[in-house]
């Protein structure tokens, strides 16, 4: 069965990567060789897989399954089988030698044995002997920094971060419920796609209309309560025409919910989603909505969210792209006063996705409107900075007060006050 599987992912996935990287020749294929030649001769003459048509024309009897299994447990599981299917004859052939010469028989499976040591394609690459190529790839993240990193659209929290990897990038967003993650999730998808980039963002409890709203509103600074409520506040012929120019864009920016995905969310799945839309970073506004391709039926909720945030991360490299993630903080990351972020160990549920995430940023929301991210871990830099913003939530504007704090200078506070007469005190929700 697992040969059908691999064999109905390639066509499915249009990627033969899964025999080359695992060194899968056609003897792991029994019952069905020919179909795994003609794809592996079909992508050496013209370069690609073959659709399923042109294979089923050839294979017409070969019914095709749909795979959600990741490519981990599939390799594993040929390897198994292959294993199997060459030890069965050895033991068989020395049960029939034991009844007559034990010598022979014991000498025969010493053998024989050694034929069945795994024999894996492992792969690494010589640091010293690439040395050059590490000062290459140095001028080129120096001269281009846009191709190894995204801005996040927070300027000083990219001075300390230094911006979203583009790859090997799990970044994690953690609060309390209702302050505000899923917007300030929005706002660094919304400036990733305004740089020209495709933006794919799972939302498991809004749909894509309010997310859109919530795009409009971070993108152009329309009322999202007026949006939401249909006021007459909005001008609609300028909302019209900033739809238009929308339209106009060649890049994408992707909702999907749970329902897009048959209400079951695999990391495998989502591999698949990046290649069909072709993205160049996704958004997963809450991780506990995912399912673990890897658990067990026994398996409590700490080991299925330090697999899937760790398949999370593989998926990262494996796909060049980051993964952002929002993440719930449990009671102990409520502090109404000092400084008062949560920490790495208030992550709700599992510490494992502290330990593959590659950043952490944890927020929250304080008097006076504003909001302040701390950087909780920073794999590729310091540590321990914050950072405190002047939110207009029904706007979407974000603005650094570079001075604020809970013992902030008077002056600074009423300047915050002042500004806050702008616009009405009641918030639009926040997740």
């Amino acid at each position: 069965m697992v040969s059908l599987q691999i064999i109905s992912k390639i066509l499915a996935t249009h990627d033969i990567s899964i025999l080359e990287e695992n060194s899968l020749t056609t003897e792991y294929f029994p019952g069905y060789v020919n179909e795994i030649e003609f794809i592996i001769n079909h992508n050496n003459t013209y370069g690609n897989v073959p659709d399923k048509a042109t294979f089923l024309a050839n294979f017409p009897k070969t019914e095709l399954v749909e795979v959600t299994e990741s490519d981990e447990y599939l390799v594993d599981k040929i390897r198994e089988e292959y294993l199997f299917n060459k030890a069965v004859p050895i033991f068989e052939n020395s049960a029939k030698m034991f009844s007559t010469n034990s010598n022979e028989a014991v000498e025969y499976m010493m053998r024989e044995i050694k034929n069945l040591e795994p024999n894996y394609h492992l792969g690494g690459v010589d640091i010293v002997a690439q040395a050059e190529k590490r000062f290459e790839q140095f001028q080129e993240r120096k001269s281009n920094p846009e191709n190894y990193f995204f801005e996040s659209g927070f300027k000083e929290l990219d001075d300390l971060i230094r911006g979203i990897q583009r790859d090997e990038e799990l970044f994690v967003i953690v609060a309390r419920t209702n302050q505000g993650k899923s917007w300030v999730l929005a706002k660094i998808c919304s400036h990733i796609w305004q740089t020209g980039f495709n933006v794919g963002y799972f939302s498991p409890e809004m749909t894509a209309n309010k997310i859109g709203f919530r795009f409009d509103t971070l993108t152009n600074h329309y009322k999202n309560r007026s949006l939401l409520w249909g006021n007459n506040d909005v001008d609609e012929d300028d909302y019209k025409n900033y739809l238009s120019g929308l339209k106009a864009k060649n890049n994408k920016f992707i909702v999907a919910t749970p329902s897009d995905f048959g209400n079951s969310v695999t990391v495998s799945k989502l591999k698949n989603w990046i290649r069909q839309y072709k993205l160049d970073a996704i958004a997963i506004d809450g991780i506990t909505y995912l399912s673990d391709e890897r658990g067990r039926r026994n398996d409590n909720k700490n080991n299925s969210l330090t697999n899937i945030s760790e398949d999370l991360m593989a998926l990262s490299v494996e796909m060049h792209i980051p993964v952002l993630v929002v993440v719930q903080a449990n009671r102990s990351g409520v502090v109404e006063d000092g400084d008062g972020t949560p920490e790495l160990e208030s992550i709700r549920d599992s510490d494992g996705i502290a330990h593959n995430a590659s950043k952490v940023i944890a927020i929250r929301q304080k008097k006076d409107n504003v909001l302040e991210i701390g950087v909780k871990k920073n794999r590729d830099g310091l540590v321990g900075g914050k950072l405190n913003y002047h939110w207009d939530i029904d706007t979407g504007d974000f603005k650094f007060s570079p001075s604020y704090d809970d013992n902030t200078r008077a002056e600074t506070a009423e300047d915050i006050k002042k500004s806050k007469k702008q616009y009405k005190k009641d918030k639009t929700d926040v997740f």
